[in-house]
């Protein structure tokens, strides 16, 4: 079961505020890496390259933990523990609509040619506020 975003994370995942997400990489080990994120549903769902190192890790394990700091109040935290699905299909829309949430703009600038774009969903399977809805 897909654990619930209370409205009081909905709303601050819903602002353009950066998320960090935590993968494992192939010796075991944590890497971080902050990214624009995004809410479809009750998952969260971020964007990257193909075969860059969290897309790496994430081909080998797909769970993952996301916090999210609310830069108005450093107090206003969720945390997300859950798996990422990956896909293709939609990414290049997906990081247009990131870059419109987060810079206002159409297309994403930073696009690279031959890039291949990924979009990852993450059910969550335990949400915690650390200031509680």
């Amino acid at each position: 079961m897909t654990a619930q975003l209370s409205q009081k994370a909905r709303a601050l995942i819903q602002r353009p505020v950066i998320a960090n997400v935590a993968t494992v990489d192939a010796d075991g080990g944590p890497q971080v890496t902050p990214v624009w994120i995004d809410l479809d549903g009750d998952d969260l769902v971020f964007n990257t390259a193909k075969n860059r190192v969290k897309s790496v890790n994430l081909s080998h394990n797909r769970q993952v933990a996301i916090s999210i700091v609310d830069p108005d109040d450093p107090y206003n935290v969720v945390v997300v523990r859950g798996t990422a699905e990956p896909t293709e299909e939609g990414a290049d829309a997906h990081i247009d609509s990131l870059a419109k949430k987060y810079l206002g703009v159409d297309s994403y600038p930073n696009r690279r040619d031959g890039e291949v774009r990924v979009k990852y969903r993450v059910h969550a399977d335990k949400v915690v506020m650390q200031s509680g809805d």
